[in-house]
């Protein structure tokens, strides 16, 4: 087990660096324009795929540095170049780590290269868990999988909504209900395969902030995939099933979603991307009010002005703080006995959005133009209080854990 620490090694160091660099001489120079576009940026992609960025590789050894500090520095550095951007090369991963955390060892080696193409041709997956009118309500999950022994396939119907890259991805994965009674423990993930009929891109959605980010419904319409498309396999499955009966019949009670606390052990890398987020504004407007003069002296020589920034870099370190010790936590094991998961990704949300607005209120006008990037990154910092979880989700999973309540 690592020793918790505040210190990168050398490393590690070394990597940030390399990110940081990309981030500034390819992310953020075209951020402006894919965010004006609302397309996804697959040049940049590309050249994230050329550098080694973007790949299987790369976030593997990031997920398994045994700080649990390589993914959050990865986000941060990323997302400090610009969020809509960075999501569209990150995205790909929450498909890989739903086949990598569920997926066979065969599974494994032929999905996930496929979900990444190569350096010439690049490609993209997507992972389709939220539904429309559902919400947070993981366990009325409505879109079904039905197991067609006949053939020896499952046939899907339902619809996904807010799936990043839905409809363009090569590679789908599906969550769908296998048993509704078992609420969320009645689930499982699918690969869908590139060109099987039924699926569709159904709505795209033009959003406020994160616009360089393909987000969009998937609609699954009678889509049949093999029987080795299920993650994990079937023999697996029926197990898991069993034991869930079980347990549900012994308390007499329909088994309670365990989805919130799974995504626990997530939430830290959405903090990260927050404080990335911020500390960019952040950098920005310390920048502005050095340089801009009013009443023949520099801004930051206002306490008004000098005492927001202050407040501004506090917040953000502390946030930084704590979804380094949420990261530490689970790369290590440890239990979220105060669901410190969320606490990470609450606290930093909440920061990226106001240090934002306080980036725009420094700039003044300015802030309030495109011509400044403050704009934009207050637009994007909007998305992290909503997606994992929202800041009243996460508040809701902190008061019951510490209540010793279960988390529905």
């Amino acid at each position: 087990m690592a020793e918790f620490t505040m210190e990168l090694n050398d490393e590690q160091r070394e990597v940030r660096d390399w990110l940081h660099g990309f981030a500034a001489d390819v992310i953020r120079p075209a951020a402006a324009e894919w965010d004006e576009r609302e397309e996804t940026p697959w040049p940049v992609i590309q050249e994230a795929a050329k550098v080694g960025i973007y790949s299987l590789d790369f976030y593997a050894q990031q997920y398994f540095d045994s700080t649990g500090l390589g993914i959050p520095m990865a986000m941060e550095e990323l997302f400090w170049g610009d969020a809509g951007i960075a999501l569209s090369i990150v995205g790909t991963g929450l498909a890989a780590v739903g086949v990598l955390a569920n997926g066979t060892e065969e599974q494994i080696g032929t999905w996930i290269p496929q979900m990444y193409g190569d350096q010439t041709d690049v490609k993209v997956a997507a992972f389709c868990s939220s539904e429309p009118d559902v919400g947070s309500d993981v366990a009325s999950m409505r879109t079904r999988a039905v197991y067609d022994e006949a053939t020896d396939e499952w046939v899907i119907n339902g619809t996904k909504t807010w799936a990043t890259n839905g409809g363009i991805a090569n590679v789908h994965v599906v969550v769908a209900s296998v048993d509704p009674e078992l609420g969320s423990k009645g689930h499982a993930s699918f690969i869908v395969p590139p060109g099987t009929p039924g699926l569709a891109q159904g709505q795209k959605f033009k959003k406020h902030g994160i616009r360089a980010s393909h987000t969009a419904e998937v609609i699954l319409d009678n889509v049949r995939v093999p029987g080795s498309c299920l993650l994990g396999g079937k023999e697996k499955l029926d197990e898991r099933l069993a034991r869930s009966r079980e347990k549900a019949k012994a308390s007499g009670e329909r088994v309670k979603n365990a989805a919130m606390a799974t995504f626990e052990a997530s939430r830290p890398a959405v903090g990260a991307m927050a404080v990335g987020t911020a500390r960019a504004a952040y950098e920005v407007a310390l920048d502005y009010a050095r340089t801009r003069e009013q009443f023949g002296r520099p801004i930051i020589d206002n306490q008004g002005v000098a005492f927001q920034l202050a407040d501004m870099r506090t917040q953000i370190d502390a946030a930084r703080l704590l979804v380094w010790r949420a990261s530490w936590m689970a790369v290590n094991g440890k239990p979220f006995t105060a669901a410190e998961g969320s606490m990470s990704k609450l606290f930093a949300s909440e920061t990226a959005k106001k240090v934002t607005a306080q980036a725009i209120q420094i700039l003044g006008g300015n802030g309030y133009t495109r011509e400044y990037p403050v704009e934009r990154m207050h637009r994007d910092s909007a998305i992290y209080t909503i997606f994992e979880g929202t800041s009243e989700i996460q508040r809701l999973v902190i008061a019951r854990t510490l209540a010793g309540m279960p988390i529905r």
